[in-house]
């Protein structure tokens, strides 16, 4: 079963969490593991998208969309499979996606945005109803 991490950050811009986002996936790419990012919708896709491709002035994290390169170790989605992703999920999304089971690792994000609390809380309770592992991270800078 899927290790959940919620990762609860002391902001409430919704940009901190796709930065957040970009450094978490970058940890978890450099190491090897593929990584696929769920998004919300296109909006927040191209943003994240855009981010990834210089969020760190000296590097980039190569990625792609999922519905272009599927097989890409990392992978921008928003639909309702991963492909053959199976190693890390960076959910952006509000609901908790169908797919989430064939993950070994779930990331989610949150910051002290009221909707996006809300939705994080009613996420964690199904998380916990269905038996995962849930650990929280309450970082206190970015």
């Amino acid at each position: 079963m899927s290790k959940v991490d919620f990762y609860i950050l002391p902001t409430d811009s919704l940009s901190a969490r796709l930065d957040f986002a970009c450094k978490l996936c970058e940890k978890a790419w450099r190491l090897g593991h593929r990584v696929y990012l769920h998004c919300q919708d296109d909006e927040q896709r191209n943003a994240l998208d855009e981010r990834l491709w210089h969020f760190k002035g000296e590097a980039f994290v190569p990625h792609d969309l999922a519905e272009q390169h599927a097989d890409a170790r990392v992978a921008l989605g928003l639909g309702d499979t991963a492909g053959e992703h199976r190693d890390l999920l960076i959910n952006l999304g509000g609901d908790v996606p169908g797919f989430v089971g064939q993950f070994e690792r779930v990331a989610e994000i949150v910051v002290e945005e009221a909707s996006i609390r809300q939705l994080a809380r009613e996420r964690f309770r199904f998380y916990r109803e269905q038996g995962y592992a849930l650990q929280d991270h309450r970082l206190q800078r970015l």
